[in-house]
């Protein structure tokens, strides 16, 4: 029995040291565990605090969340030196450290109820942003819906000073001039 206890130890610290270092199951619960992350700017709702700079996402579309994630994992998005706020989000998405982390953690923003942030500029020409809009509805869609085919996310339900934010990024050139980063580029 004594030369037993050293095997069976050795195998029971086999077994725990295999369990802990399994990758968590990929999915919903795994998402809204590492949601921990992201609640802090984004609310525990996701519904975004604009004093950080950070947007609404509950409701935002799974394949659209799980995009901008690896976008900034890649540094399609947050790689400027003026974009403070891009790099503290392509920071956070560096603890994504398994392979389904971003699938997981989309699938969970999807999951939340959308928002519907109340506007919060008030020097705009709605009726110039309508005529403007004209041209954005290709591949957003006429209601602002999006299209996953066009890689283009909704807009509508968005919070306005968000929207100007990144329209005002893309003018700089702060987003969307990766080569590699097609639909970026179409921005």
């Amino acid at each position: 029995m004594a030369r037993l206890l050293p095997t069976l130890a050795t195998a029971a610290l086999v077994v725990v040291t295999a369990a802990c270092n399994r990758a968590p199951t990929p999915g919903l619960a795994r998402g809204k565990a590492l949601f921990t992350t992201c609640a802090p700017c984004h609310g525990a709702l996701g519904a975004g605090n604009q004093n950080l700079a950070a947007p609404a996402i509950a409701g935002l579309p799974g394949w659209y969340v799980q995009a901008q994630l690896e976008g900034f994992q890649v540094a399609h998005r947050g790689y400027m030196p003026f974009d403070t706020t891009g790099m503290r989000m392509k920071s956070i998405s560096w603890t994504l450290d398994d392979s389904t982390d971003a699938a997981s953690v989309a699938e969970y923003v999807a999951s939340l109820a959308a928002t519907n942030p109340e506007p919060v500029l008030r020097d705009g020409d709605v009726a110039a942003g309508q005529a403007t809009y004209q041209v954005c509805s290709a591949c957003h869609g006429p209601a602002a819906r999006g299209n996953e085919q066009m890689h283009a996310p909704p807009l509508a339900g968005q919070s306005d000073w968000y929207l100007s934010t990144q329209l005002t990024k893309f003018r700089a050139g702060w987003r969307g001039t990766d080569p590699t980063d097609v639909w970026g580029m179409t921005m």
